[in-house]
This record gives C-alpha cells, structure tokens and sequence, in this order.
C-alpha cells in the first residue's frame, strides 16, 4: 500500500517527536521529513518530494502563514494542514485564503488528526466542526442582514465575550488566559468591537452592555 509521505514543521522538536511517532504508528502515513522554522522547511521542501505539510503558524525566521504564501508562489504541490494553537477565526481564514487545505488544534491531536491528513492528501478541505462553525461564522458577519444595534447581530460570540469581560472590569491579559488566546487578538477583538458599535471610549462600550443586558446574560 502507498503511504501518504508527510512534513513536519514546528519549532517544537518534542511536539514534532511525539507526532512522528503517532503517524508512523499509522498504516499508511509516513514522516518524511522535519522542519524546525520557516527558512528551513523551505529547504526541505527543495529535496524531499511529501503530499502533505504539517505545520504551525507561529514559527521563527519566516512564520507558518508567510510559508504557505511561499510555497503556493513558488508551486510546490504538497497539499498544507496547519496545526496550531490558535483558535481564532481570523488565522483561520487567513490560512486558508494563503492555500491551507486543512486546519486543525494542537489539542486534536488523535484521531481526527489522522482524519485530516487523509481527507488533505486527497486535495480536500478539511475543518473540524469547531473551525467550521468559526469560519460560517465570520462569513456570515461579513453580510450586511441588518442595521439593528442588536449585539447577537452584528457581533460574533467571540467578539461578545471579549466585551463581555471588557465592561466587567477585566484586564486584557486576564480576558487572553480565560479566552485562550493571545493579548494581541483581544485587541483586535476590542478594536473590531469598537469600530462596529461606533464606540470610541469604554464608557460607551458600558452604556450600550447596559442598554441590550449583556452583563445580565452569558455571552
């Protein structure tokens, strides 16, 4: 049976052992090479023929999504999963407009991983259903329903429980470790929120929780 050849790419040598040891554990998955940051994977990429890439987004020297732009320029024709701790939407979507076919979290790794890869190798995009219902719900924010100020129409979950722990007095690093997410994505959270609700202080982004009772609900 011919295996489906794979690339790893992450800075972290133990997590890129303990995977290679998952996939070669696999009938028809083999690893056939490492990468410990962008440059090099690129080099790996020049010599070693795979079907499927592997790789994180946050990577020294060159990151995961400038990679994939690379690569897609330079017309490799291995097919690219990103596994990554990020669960934002906007990375999501990111990688996937730069040529990802499949995304996938850290924490997946079983085997939905290994479901993945298959689904990939084969030229299909694969979501789990968590980044699916991320990606709907980013298109659907993109489409102009209505003009309501309504908060459970013009913002996404995310968006409302960043303000949610805004206006109760959460700091931004408090508000990151709760979420999961970075310092710098609940800015930009708060910035998007502001910029839809036409707020410019805190004090108004309290007023408008006060007026549609989110600090009465979850978000």
């Amino acid at each position: 049976m011919s295996k489906i050849k794979i690339i790893l790419a992450d800075d972290h040598s133990v997590l890129r052992t303990g995977l290679k040891l998952l996939l070669n554990n696999e009938p028809d998955l083999v690893v056939a090479g490492e990468a410990s940051d962008g440059e090099q994977l690129l080099q790996l990429l020049e010599r070693v023929t795979a079907d499927v890439l592997i790789t994180d987004l946050a990577m020294p020297n060159m990151g995961g999504l400038e990679c994939i732009k690379e690569i897609k320029s330079r017309g490799f024709s291995i097919k690219i999963l990103v596994l990554t701790m990020y669960e934002d939407e906007q990375y999501l979507k990111t990688a996937m407009q730069a040529g990802a076919l499949g995304y996938v979290e850290k924490q997946a790794v079983d085997t939905e991983l290994f479901e993945a890869v298959r689904t990939v190798a084969k030229g299909q995009r694969y979501l789990s259903h968590g980044n699916a219902q991320l990606l709907l719900n980013t298109l659907l924010t993109e489409i102009p329903v209505t003009q309501s100020n309504d908060p459970y129409v013009i913002l996404t979950h995310r968006e409302r429980e960043v303000l949610k722990y805004m206006v109760r007095g959460y700091s931004m690093s408090r508000i990151a470790q709760i979420l999961c997410i970075s310092v710098k994505t609940v800015d930009t959270y708060k910035t998007r929120t502001m910029e839809k609700l036409g707020c410019t202080e805190k004090s108004q982004l309290v007023e408008y929780a006060i007026k549609y009772g989110m600090l009465l609900t979850k978000a």
